[in-house]
């Protein structure tokens, strides 16, 4: 079976080539799925304190903040 197409809701507008931070959609899910910036700094990640299987990345404001403007 194949993946339910992402839907971008949002990304960076200086974005040249397509492949920068970018926020997306699964709508029958309603999950949401952010492209970013993987964080590798044991120190941050040690504040984190993710779990197994979970990761995190680093998102510019202007992604969030260009989706949450659009939803006023």
């Amino acid at each position: 079976m194949a993946a339910e197409p992402l839907r971008k809701l949002s990304g960076s507008p200086d974005c040249k080539n397509g492949t920068c931070p970018t926020l997306w959609a699964r709508p029958a899910t309603n999950d949401y799925v952010v492209q970013g910036f993987v964080i590798s700094d044991p120190e941050e990640l040690a504040q984190l304190a993710l779990p197994d299987g979970e990761t995190a990345v680093r998102v510019p404001a202007d992604v969030l903040e260009g989706y949450f403007r659009a939803q006023r």
